[in-house]
């Protein structure tokens, strides 16, 4: 075997024992033969023949060459299909329970591509959130004043929402479209248009319409971390909107001397 077909052995023989829940003594004793050997099995340091490699596919019930070739870690993503919406890869522990990966902004641009792709899935950091209920959730970080007084840089939570029907009017959800990227906004569904209304926490921002069409994914809030003191922020933000507001009126006072 190759390099590649080594590592990849390697890789496999490696997860799919930690996958069971095997020590390597309990394994080495299964296949009879010292512990030490399987080490070196599972560092691709040495390569096992091929009735040890035979009796390792049958063990774990996998195909030979799947064994060889495959990396079989990926098993632990499965691909969610929708016919309203995208082709979805999620993660799934060994309970079969589902990860929260987290999409931080510098992941933003990189899961706009690789949605279905359960390697970049792999890849996203993981997240722990308590309690939290049965179904598929993911966390992403929002960024900017749109939907103030969320915080930019807060984490949002949100469940997967697998048909466009299960939308709620006048409730959150980070949108993910064909042009306009990742969003967080609260919608309003035309369904005579055949459209989301976007609306922004923060007035200063219109709401603007897409269409079904355009969206790719939906995730309704659930939850959200933030990493300031919100109190603080919105006492700054008071007092700095009461400054502006000073200005105008000496502005005003300027005008009418004159």
């Amino acid at each position: 075997m190759g390099f590649t077909t080594t590592k990849m052995l390697a890789e496999n023989l490696k997860y799919l024992r930690k996958n069971r829940k095997l020590s390597q003594q309990d394994l080495a004793d299964t296949l009879e033969i010292p512990r030490t050997t399987l080490g070196d099995y599972e560092r691709g340091k040495t390569e096992p023949n091929i009735e040890t490699l035979i009796r390792l596919s049958t063990l774990y019930k996998v195909n030979l060459d799947q064994l060889i070739t495959s990396d079989l870690s990926l098993q632990d993503y499965e691909i969610i299909k929708n016919k309203n919406l995208r082709v979805l890869a999620i993660s799934v522990d060994q309970e079969n329970n589902g990860n929260i990966e987290l999409v931080d902004t510098k992941a933003e641009a990189g899961y706009l591509e690789s949605f279905s792709d359960p390697q970049y899935i792999r890849d996203l950091p993981k997240i722990q959130f308590p309690n939290i209920p049965e179904g598929t959730f993911r966390g992403f970080e929002i960024n900017g004043e749109s939907m103030l007084p969320m915080e930019s840089g807060s984490i949002v939570i949100c469940s997967y929402v697998e048909s466009l029907n299960q939308i709620k009017n006048d409730k959150t959800y980070i949108i993910v479209g064909k042009s306009e990227g990742l969003v967080y906004k609260r919608v309003l569904r035309n369904n005579e248009r055949r459209s989301l209304i976007l609306i922004s926490d923060n007035p200063v921002y219109a709401p603007y319409e897409i269409s079904y069409e355009e969206v790719s994914e939906i995730w309704q809030y659930y939850a959200h971390l933030s990493f300031s003191d919100e109190k603080k922020s919105i006492d700054n933000r008071v007092e700095e909107r009461i400054i502006d507001i000073q200005k105008n009126i000496e502005e005003i006072k300027g005008i009418m001397k004159n």
